[in-house]
């Protein structure tokens, strides 16, 4: 089979991004190895999603498995379905629950991110509601009506849901900004869009409408927004949300338990089939999900709608539960993902790195940090790209005189320094941050 040609600018996003540990948002076929069974589940996901149902799955792993390259494969295989994308890292200033500016924060960062298939890298909510007047322009040329009337009548659908109304208004204003040539119009709706406005005053004032996007509609707006992207000729939303671990670092229960509340919310809407066109990725660490005390498990609904199969044990898997654990990466898979890399960075040319380099660098890895070499890999990857740029500058330098001498430590993640002490909600409990039930 035919290799696909590397392009300059995806050799250097991939060099550049495995140098620094993270995973890089260009190239990622040239090395993906493995996961084929999980991949695809998820592509039976994403197929559901356009056929008009929801998804939702917790992708767990330890730091450094693989979870983020994980993700960011599942999103660029849901662009390429004609899928808009919203994606996010959450963090103590960004989460599903807050009372103080957080959550629309998180909202605002997922819109910021908006993808799709001709803008993958972000930045694409403003096509996506261009593409929709587009659409509404020559609806409204064909049957010989005003694009007005089109537009609300494609939109009419929408009052019906929480916020609906409003949101209908801010879109309708686009079309007025786009047939006036007022820039700045269309400029506030995108605003309005992306939650930009932190207060009711100003959005009346550039919109004429009297509500905003805040931290009490995060769930409904992107509900909105998955029937919306749909009337724009999307074939539905994907929302991939990663480091959940944030909301296992929370320190004071009220705030975890709001957080895991709102996820409860999202999950039942997708088991019960009230969602539509839209799934969720949550990637997160083991403990995020299994830890009883402060974890997902901790939360007793979310535990039993979160347990295993009781029947997938003994080497059996059930890749149709919402959580997709990811299993550690064969030597094999290793291997292999080492030569991709190796091809990234040399091309064909093979000679300066043959096969053997390779067995020695992993024999190498292995003997420093044991198992944790095949359960996170991302350190050593990180080092056998640094040790091929070395390769590349020195001409009279060989792999034999470099490995021995790799220092590798186990990738441990991040500790808990994250946490901002000064958080409100990481301290003192507020009257919205009391207990709530373990109702089933």
């Amino acid at each position: 089979m035919k290799r696909a040609r590397i392009k300059p600018r995806e050799r250097t996003a991939i060099i550049n991004a495995l140098r620094a540990g993270v995973v890089p948002r260009l190239g990622l076929r040239h090395i993906q190895v493995g996961r084929a069974q999980e991949i695809t589940a998820m592509v039976r996901d994403i197929d559901t999603l356009k056929d008009g149902g929801a998804a939702i799955r917790f992708v767990i792993g330890e730091y450094g498995s693989g979870k983020t390259f994980f993700i960011n494969l599942v999103r660029l295989i849901a662009l390429e379905k004609s899928m808009v994308v919203l994606s996010a890292d959450l963090a103590p200033q960004r989460r599903l629950h807050a009372t103080g500016g957080q959550t629309r924060s998180l909202y605002a960062e997922l819109t910021r991110n908006t993808s799709t298939r001709t803008k993958p890298n972000g930045g694409a909510l403003s096509s996506v509601v261009q593409r929709f007047v587009s659409i509404a322009v020559q609806e409204a040329s064909r049957l010989g009506t005003s694009t007005d009337s089109v537009i609300r009548n494609k939109l009419a659908h929408l009052q019906e849901l929480t916020g609906g109304f409003e949101f209908a208004n801010v879109i309708a204003k686009y079309w007025e900004g786009h047939e006036t040539g007022n820039e700045q119009l269309k400029s506030n709706v995108l605003r309005w869009l992306r939650a930009e406005f932190a207060n009711k005053t100003d959005a009346r004032q550039a919109l004429g409408v009297r509500t905003i996007i805040d931290d009490a509609g995060f769930y409904d707006h992107l509900k909105l927004m998955s029937v919306f992207v749909r009337a724009a000729g999307y074939s539905g939303l994907l929302v991939a949300l990663d480091e959940m671990v944030n909301l296992y670092k929370l320190t004071h229960s009220g705030a975890r338990n709001k957080n895991f509340e709102q996820i409860l919310r999202i999950l039942n809407d997708v088991l019960q089939g009230t969602a539509e066109h839209i799934g969720f990725l949550f990637g997160g660490t083991p403990e995020f999900l299994y830890d009883t005390r402060r974890g997902l498990y901790s939360y007793e609904a979310l535990q039993s709608r979160l347990a295993p199969n009781v029947f997938a044990r003994d080497g059996l898997v059930d890749y149709s539960s919402p959580v997709l654990n990811l299993a550690s990466l064969s030597e094999e898979d290793l291997f292999v993902l080492l030569a991709n890399i190796r091809r990234v960075f040399m091309g064909d040319n093979i000679d300066a790195l043959p096969d053997k380099a390779l067995e020695g660098f992993m024999a190498h890895c292995s003997q420093r940090i044991g198992d944790a070499y095949f359960r996170t890999p991302r350190n050593s990857v990180t080092a056998f790209v640094n040790m091929l740029a070395v390769l590349e500058q020195n001409p009279g330098t060989t792999w034999q005189d470099l490995v021995g001498g790799i220092e590798i430590a186990p990738d441990t993640g991040d500790d808990m320094s994250d946490i901002d002490p000064r958080d409100p909600s990481d301290r003192a409990p507020s009257s919205d941050d009391e207990l709530t039930s373990f109702s089933l």
